[in-house]
């Protein structure tokens, strides 16, 4: 169980049970499996995105990517993900 400082005391209590595997699941193999598939098709979907930044920012991302072998919209892609994952953070 990871960063669970948010969570009140009876959501704390869910995290800990869902640990356990305390909960069953009353849904039939067909449904469980339809389930399934909606879920990976929307974690996997990928998103269009525009984003502003200085010519100088772009040209230093695209000569990276180069440095790396792989396109600068990837690099860009890997480093938000990086960082949404926590294992990328920036000192203040």
């Amino acid at each position: 169980m990871e960063k669970l400082e948010y969570l009140d005391k009876e959501e704390m209590e869910l995290a800990k049970s869902l640990d356990r595997e305390d909960w069953i699941s009353d849904l039939t193999k067909e449904e469980k499996r339809k389930y399934e598939e909606y879920a990976r098709y929307s974690l996997s979907k990928r998103k269009r995105i525009n984003i502003r930044m200085s010519e100088r920012d772009l040209k230093k991302i695209q000569a990276k990517a180069i440095e790396e072998g792989i396109p600068y919209q990837s690099l860009i892609s890997m480093l938000i993900h990086k960082y949404n994952e926590g294992k990328l953070s920036f000192n203040k």
